[in-house]
């Protein structure tokens, strides 16, 4: 809208054909720690959602639920990620008041996921 200020942005990145190797917490972990202090962001909490633990029968078993989610709090929002394992994607977004370098972000997740992105916007939040 035409003389509102920007509160921030969203990069909203899907890549394909990732090596899954690297959907590991430790990896995803790393890759948080790592990008943070690429695009200079304060890392706070980091919360995991995934089948880690859980018994062979309680854990997803189909392509569009088995894998794993986090959520990378930031001083300024959050990153939050989303595998799937037996597709081989990771869908990520970034939110933050404070800016960020998304060309950066997306060089550095698709060589970090081993992935080619095949979708990204930046949505200004205003």
């Amino acid at each position: 809208m035409k003389g509102m200020s920007s509160y921030g942005k969203e990069l909203i990145l899907d890549l394909h054909n990732c090596d899954s190797s690297t959907f590991t917490r430790n990896s995803i972990r790393k890759y948080f720690k790592l990008l943070c202090e690429q695009i200079d962001m304060k890392a706070e909490k980091l919360c995991w959602w995934d089948d880690y633990g859980l018994e062979p029968e309680f854990q997803q078993k189909e392509p569009h639920t088995k894998g794993t989610t986090a959520v990378q709090f930031i001083l300024t929002s959050n990153i939050t990620i989303h595998t799937l394992d037996l597709l081989k994607n990771v869908y990520i977004n970034i939110f933050s008041c404070k800016d960020f370098d998304a060309k950066m972000v997306k060089k550095f997740s698709a060589d970090w996921f081993k992935g080619e992105v095949v979708n990204s916007q930046i949505i200004e939040r205003i």
